[in-house]
């Protein structure tokens, strides 16, 4: 899934349609990735994990563009990188599970049982493979 720990992108930091202090956050390259925020710290932190449930889960990241690039095209916005880790972030998301009945034969339960098999982390990983995710 994720090959890279780190990646930074361009984030502009735009106050000029907000109340002054009060930014916008966009990362022009991933076009999904906004956020808000009340001072630059906190506009940047909002920025950054906006920017990791964008693309944890990607199989290819978008090219970052080049900071004086961005700067020009927005020339009243502060444009920083912002660095994000996606293995970590990866880590933090937590997926939503359900509870699903299952019958099986009773002597492989008892077999499986006695190896310490989880059940559920078996059954997970043969859908994965059956449904090639």
């Amino acid at each position: 899934m994720v090959k890279t720990n780190f990646v930074a992108y361009p984030a502009v930091l735009d106050d000029s349609e907000n109340k002054t202090g009060e930014y916008s956050v966009l990362f022009p390259d991933v076009p999904g990735a906004l956020s808000e925020g009340v001072g630059i710290p906190q506009a940047l932190s909002n920025g950054a994990e906006a920017l990791e449930l964008m693309l944890y889960d990607e199989e290819e990241l978008p090219e970052a563009s080049d900071l004086k690039t961005v700067q020009e095209e927005y020339p009243q916005a502060i444009v920083s990188f912002v660095t994000v880790d996606l293995i970590a972030a990866a880590k933090k998301v937590k997926t939503p599970v359900v509870r699903k009945n299952t019958t099986i034969p009773e002597d492989l339960a008892e077999r499986a049982d006695s190896a310490g098999i989880n059940f559920s982390e078996t059954l997970t990983e043969a859908l994965k493979e059956k449904l090639e995710v």
